[in-house]
């Protein structure tokens, strides 16, 4: 900037060159006149400078008083000075003033430059962006697309594999080979039989595939990001209906496809599920699950014997309340419930739980905890004596081997009576044996040679009235037998199961002593109403000697033929009177009788005591009964 003021001329016309504004706001400022009072130094204002201000035209005039030249002079110097340098200062300020002007008009200029080289970047960057997020959805919208369609084509065309190796071999063998498709159907039928779950991570597997290739898919038709669009698949996935706020053909289009895959796995999972929910319900039905119970009864097998059999056991059971019965059979549960329901009987808190399995799998005898059972009874089957024996011996075989061996004692029937020493000797000490059909007979016979004996029979071997059992008493180790007969008073001894082989002597002599362990046999009304007392004073007495009656001849009637009717003979023929004589009435020829006879070991021609008279008819029709002289006979069976 010079040095030198510019003269008045120049900076009005510099200041015509501004707006009107710019003029007006810089216009020089007027410039007070002052005077110097020369009486007292000090100006009309009050201040200590000898300046005073030159009133206006409109105020009254004031005397000056007059001056001397030195002062004249002094006082114009003072005022020239003055307003020059106010003039000075007016015109640097203004001259800055512009110069800051045409500065800041230069930086908006440059400021406008940038501004406008920023926005055509900027531009140009968005329309970059634009382009390469567009040539990414485009990548990502045929990468979805071909690998969609690509594994549809090669399963379509899986058979052709094949035939193109055989030419690339350039063989002419003709070999049948298994498609692959029908190779990779078998695969996964094993892999879903084999493997339980393999059906539920298959459909998991699905559902991300189906959520991948949806978002990606919606990622390349739409404009969200891909995390949205993997969501927004999701949600298409989860419910069907949320795509109806889709805009554009393929933002619909591919959510209605997400939307209808969705629906699909949706629906194979229900189906899943609900054949998980009935199989469990079958298996609860068809009684396939454990039994947790210990200390029951278990009865392995199905006869016609099962009602009187669970009867008996409901009776034994009522003094504890009732107790648990398990049954085991080859049958299915509801069959055996409703059968058991036709029993129509009271079971007295007696609880019958029916499982279907076979007493011959080991798995199926651990599902009923035949290791914490009390007692286990095997039923003998309804098939002919050496099958259903035959079976037995192979349940006992199946009971030894279980690994954690059973706590009870095992009851096994029987049919045949050759059949029970082999039974024992796979079984061992802890089987014992019932030969149901040879009992049977045996009481028959003891029966029809003594009236009311069955009666007898029923109410002893029953749990209606007194029964038989054994317990061991501590108290009376040491005691002869004798002491023991009138050692209960509510029970009668009959007999001592010795500790040392295990076997059961009935009627013991007076004089045996009981050793430890020895088990006392009694009768009684019930397992809680008996207990060894004090022993009571017996007032000794003769007794008088008792003769055995005489043996008279007899005459007895055989209705029909049993397996086991030789044993029959052989027992009346040591019980019976010489001369008495056995009518047997059947169906069966008499060559036939005499010839199943000598098969079973019976030598007719040996028999001294009675005789045998063959008679053949029906002892259902009345006219053939009414040939026989019914009222010679003392005694019939059937």
């Amino acid at each position: 900037m010079p040095n030198h003021s510019p003269s008045r001329s120049s900076l009005f016309q510099r200041s015509k060159t501004l707006p009107t504004n710019s003029y007006r706001r810089f216009t020089s400022p007027v410039i007070p006149t002052l005077r110097y009072d020369e009486r007292d130094g000090v100006s009309n204002n009050g201040d200590s400078s000898n300046f005073a201000t030159v009133p206006n035209s409109e105020e009254k005039p004031v005397a000056v008083p007059s001056q001397s030249p030195s002062q004249r002079i002094t006082r114009l110097w003072t005022h020239f000075s003055l307003t020059h340098c106010l003039k000075f200062s007016c015109s640097c300020s203004f001259t800055y003033v512009m110069f800051l002007r045409s500065k800041v008009s230069r930086l908006e200029a440059e400021n406008l430059i940038l501004v406008t080289r920023c926005n055509s970047n900027r531009v140009l960057g968005s329309e970059n962006n634009e382009m390469e997020e567009t040539n990414s959805r485009a990548v990502v919208f045929f990468s979805v697309v071909i690998t969609f369609v690509l594994p549809l084509l090669l399963y379509m065309y899986l058979d052709d594999l094949s035939h193109i190796k055989n030419l690339l071999r350039r063989t002419n063998e003709k070999k049948e080979e298994v498609p692959l498709k029908k190779r990779i159907a078998y695969s996964l039928d094993v892999c879903f039989s084999v493997y339980p779950y393999a059906k539920l991570l298959a459909l998991l597997l699905a559902t991300v595939v189906l959520i991948v290739y949806g978002g990606l898919a919606l990622y390349a038709v739409s404009d969200c990001g891909v995390d949205e669009a993997l969501w927004l698949s999701w949600t298409f996935v989860a419910d069907s209906g949320s795509h109806a706020d889709r805009v554009g053909v393929g933002a619909r289009i591919v959510s209605v496809a997400i939307s209808a895959g969705g629906m699909l796995i949706f629906a194979t999972m229900l189906g899943l599920i609900s054949d998980a929910i009935s199989k469990m319900v079958d298996s609860l039905r068809k009684g396939k699950s454990e039994v947790l119970e210990s200390n029951h009864i278990l009865i392995l097998g199905w006869s016609d014997k099962l009602g009187s059999l669970l009867k008996q056991l409901a009776i034994a059971n009522k003094s504890i309340g009732g107790g648990v019965v398990v049954v085991l059979a080859e049958r299915d549960k509801e069959e055996m419930e409703t059968d058991i329901a036709k029993f129509e009987f009271d079971l007295m808190g007696t609880s019958v739980i029916c499982r279907s399995g076979s007493p011959l799998i080991l798995a199926d005898l651990k599902k009923v905890s035949v290791s914490n059972a009390r007692a286990i009874i095997v039923l003998g089957s309804d098939e002919n004596a050496d099958q259903s024996d035959a079976r037995a011996l192979r349940v006992v075989l199946s009971l030894t081997g279980v690994k954690e061996g059973w706590k009870g004692h095992v009851v096994v029937e029987m049919c045949d009576l050759d059949n029970e020493p082999l039974v024992k000797l796979v079984g061992g000490e802890r089987i014992e044996t019932v030969v149901a059909h040879d009992v049977i007979g045996r009481l028959m016979i003891q029966c029809a040679l003594q009236p009311g004996l069955a009666q007898i029979w029923e109410d002893i071997l029953g749990f209606e009235n007194a029964e038989f059992y054994i317990k061991k008493w501590p108290q009376l180790d040491g005691y002869r037998f004798e002491d023991v007969l009138i050692s209960f008073p509510n029970a009668i001894p009959c007999g001592v199961k010795v500790a040392a082989d295990g076997k059961i002597v009935l009627n013991p002599s007076d004089d045996y002593v009981l050793k430890e362990g020895d088990e006392i046999l009694v009768i009684a009304e019930d397992d809680d109403t008996y207990a060894p007392g004090s022993l009571p004073e017996v007032r000794m007495c003769h007794f008088p000697k008792m003769q055995d009656p005489p043996k008279y001849p007899e005459k007895i009637l055989f209705c029909g033929w049993r397996r086991d009717i030789d044993d029959m003979i052989k027992v009346l023929e040591a019980l019976l009177a010489p001369g008495s004589e056995l009518w047997m009435f059947n169906e069966v020829p008499d060559q036939e009788r005499e010839r199943k006879l000598t098969d079973a070991g019976l030598n007719i021609s040996k028999l001294v005591n009675i005789k045998l008279v063959h008679r053949q008819g029906n002892a259902v029709i009345r006219r053939h009964l009414e040939s026989l002289p019914l009222e010679t006979f003392d005694s019939n069976s059937h």
